[in-house]
């Protein structure tokens, strides 16, 4: 067991590596320049320019820039240090190559991962204070989406070709169709500008005092958790509706019709729990969809998070 374990984690070295170098390539194709970003100035001087490149080890070649990145380490030719450093940066000149090697002490590999350009903070703590809104964000969607897709999957099962079957498998079409931008911002229209029955967006309502108002917290969550639960509540209902029809006909199912049980305990009682062990498997999955959804419905709420 703990050789596979080896073997699997060494294995991932490389797709890690090539992940982390696709991630370096799409940032440094990316339009814009990082430099007018942070001065907000598209009419900057050249000189001004280069310099902040140099700073910020811009003017090196992509290869360096990578190194840079992904280790905190930089290269420089002759006896000096112009790139952006720390109070824990090394340096040491080698005269015999003519270059300068420096030692930042960050880079991903590190678990560092650098000095924001606009906010001039390190980004992990600023992930570090966003990270609670997005979890909590994350963990009501989950909760929305298992607490509608099980009953409604299993109801979907039990009136299969009805009605109500047929409305909610065209709603799992919907919410698996409807991209979450759009969809966030009809119910904003509806709930928050026509019925002004909800808020338009935020965390929650600013306060002189400082107060938390758990009702109010409750209120900005619901359209926002609501959009990041579609697209899982449909996954949800139509695995649960899959599972439940695959049970109906066992055995301990018809034993329980013979027995003269009720159709609430049945299907609530006995298809359930069998059904639910496939959820588990996707369980996992979704949480991350969910977090790595959540940048979009965020953006569209103005949701404090990461």
């Amino acid at each position: 067991m703990i050789r596979y374990i080896i073997r699997r984690l060494l294995q991932a070295i490389p797709t890690l590596l090539g992940v982390s170098v696709l991630s370096f390539i799409l940032a440094y194709a990316a339009p814009g320049d990082p430099v007018t970003f942070m001065t907000f100035d598209p009419n900057i001087d050249a000189a001004t320019r280069e310099l902040m490149k140099r700073q910020l080890g811009l003017d090196q070649p992509p290869p360096l820039q990578y190194l840079s990145w992904f280790a905190g380490i930089s290269l420089r030719q002759g006896d000096q240090v112009a790139e952006f450093t720390n109070d824990k940066t090394s340096c040491r000149y080698w005269p015999s190559l003519d270059l300068t090697f420096c030692d930042r002490g960050d880079g991903i590999i590190r678990g560092q991962l650098g000095t924001s350009i606009q906010t001039k903070q390190p980004v992990w703590d600023r992930l570090v204070e966003r990270m609670p809104a997005t979890l909590e964000l994350g963990l009501a969607s989950l909760v929305m989406a298992l607490a509608a897709g099980i009953p409604l999957g299993v109801l979907s099962a039990v009136y299969r070709g009805s009605i109500f079957d047929n409305f909610t498998r065209f709603l799992t079409v919907i919410g698996q169709a409807v991209p979450n931008f759009w969809l966030g911002i009809m119910l904003i229209y509806l709930f928050a500008v026509v019925l002004g029955i909800l808020p338009t967006g935020g965390r929650q309502t600013a306060s002189l005092t400082g107060e938390t108002d758990l009702l109010d917290r409750l209120r900005h969550l619901i359209l926002p958790a609501g959009v990041l639960a579609s697209g899982q509540l449909a996954v949800f209902v139509r695995l649960m509706r899959t599972e439940v029809l695959e049970v109906i006909h066992t055995d301990y199912i018809r034993t329980a019709h013979a027995k003269g049980l009720a159709g609430s305990t049945i299907w609530f009682g006995h298809a359930l729990r069998n059904a639910l062990i496939p959820m588990m498997t996707v369980l996992g999955p979704a949480v991350f969809g969910l977090l790595s959804g959540a940048v979009v419905t965020e953006s569209i709420f103005a949701w404090p998070g990461m």
